[in-house]
């Protein structure tokens, strides 16, 4: 499995990015994170893989190639489970939450990548 996280700071804070995500990872609210609109996340989410298959509410299955997803939300964030998923969809997600100023944090490197050094 391959994580991609996802969370937008509010205004003139920010945190250790690390620590924010182990909040998330636990399902904990952080102080200092906007709210997000998660439904209308994961619609576009629905949207941009509408050729998969919808196993359930919050997971898809290529059903024509490698790949699937499970989504996680919280009012302050999005939590992309990868499985076997390409390089080039993991993209399409990040691109997808970027519209929403969520940039991806990725644990397994431990890196934000949102241009902030």
């Amino acid at each position: 499995m391959y994580e991609l996280v996802f969370w937008n700071y509010k205004e003139g804070i920010y945190l250790n990015n690390h620590l924010v995500y182990e909040a998330i990872a636990k399902e904990q609210s952080v102080d200092g994170l906007e709210e997000l609109p998660t439904t209308v996340i994961v619609n576009r989410i629905n949207s941009l893989f509408s050729k998969w298959e919808r196993v359930d509410e919050n997971s898809w299955k290529n059903n024509n190639g490698p790949g699937a997803f499970h989504v996680r939300t919280t009012s302050q964030s999005i939590k992309i489970d990868c499985y076997g998923t390409e390089g080039k969809t993991m993209d399409i997600l990040v691109e997808a939450l970027e519209e929403f100023k969520c940039p991806l944090y990725d644990p397994q490197v431990p890196e934000r990548f949102d241009g902030v050094e």
